[in-house]
């Protein structure tokens, strides 16, 4: 966290989850002891995790996110009293928060909001060094969030949840009334692969591969969905793919599924009406397999409009 993320912490003010999942369920009951009832969502923003916010009893009024992140004007008319962000890379838009935006959340987060931050794929930024987290300029107003996922496997359920010390008792209460802790010889691979310097080496690795196939899926892009807008930030494992025909995401999603390709439609991940578009994860497969998977997104699009 120091090295790769900005942030200084003692070790005692980590609490180890099983990931993202983990976490916000444990926030969820300490969050409505605290008077919270309502956490604002980025908008678009992730379905999984709203659904987690919904579940815990958390009402999520949207914020919408622009080309410099989410809008700090509509956050304060929501009157939510917290907000979950994904400011490192946005979920699905891949926006990275600006500085001047940055400067926003801290001053209303001063004025007495929470700022719950899931540093999504953070590490994965391809043009230039991923930026700090928010929580290396924030302790006391902001739960941080991370996990291995995205950098290693998410099957390994292996994340840390650091959260304003006036929570840490009651979470580490919750964390210990749900699963005593979590498994302990997964850590301790983590922890040797880190010492021994194994996990930089693989993350160097992983950013060469991933960059060539975020590459080939845009080219691919451009060569089948015509007039279609990728947007975001050089970095992460997906895509989000706005294109112009009036055609619903969700039948364009559907009619690739019967082909072979799997994406989400971006409504998906939306609160209000927008622009259809597709979000399309690239991390799992070779350059020749997603450009052939994007011609047939192509091609669905095509036999829809």
């Amino acid at each position: 966290l120091a090295r790769s993320r900005g942030i200084a912490v003692d070790p005692d003010g980590v609490l180890v989850v099983a990931g993202i999942a983990q976490a916000l369920t444990l926030l969820h009951p300490v969050l409505r002891a605290d008077g919270i009832t309502a956490v604002a969502v980025e908008e678009p923003g992730s379905l999984g995790t709203r659904q987690h916010l919904a579940h815990g009893g958390l009402s999520t009024p949207p914020v919408p996110v622009d080309a410099h992140g989410p809008d700090v004007t509509a956050l304060r008319a929501t009157g939510a009293p917290a907000v979950l962000l994904t400011p490192a890379h946005q979920f699905p838009t891949g926006v990275v928060t600006s500085g001047e935006r940055r400067r926003e959340l801290l001053r209303w987060a001063a004025d007495g909001g929470l700022i719950l931050e899931d540093d999504y794929d953070a590490e994965h930024r391809y043009d230039r060094p991923p930026v700090p987290a928010l929580r290396s300029l924030l302790t006391d107003r902001l739960c941080y969030m991370g996990s291995v996922s995205k950098l290693l496997a998410p099957a390994l359920r292996i994340g840390w949840l650091l959260p304003p010390r006036r929570y840490l008792e009651a979470l580490t209460d919750a964390k210990r009334f749900t699963d005593l802790g979590s498994a302990v010889l997964p850590q301790l691979v983590l922890a040797r692969l880190m010492e021994t310097g194994q996990l930089e080496r693989h993350l160097r690795l992983q950013r060469a591969r991933h960059v060539r196939r975020r590459d080939a899926v845009i080219a691919a892009v451009r060569e089948h969905l015509p007039g279609a807008v990728v947007h975001g930030a050089a970095a992460g494992l997906h895509l989000t793919v706005t294109y112009a025909p009036d055609v619903p995401d969700t039948e364009v999603a559907s009619a690739a599924l019967d082909l072979g390709v799997k994406c989400h439609p971006l409504s998906w991940h939306r609160q209000l009406p927008g622009r259809p578009g597709l979000v399309l994860g690239y991390a799992a497969d070779p350059p020749g397999t997603l450009t052939e998977g994007v011609a047939l997104l192509g091609r669905a699009l095509r036999s829809l409009a």
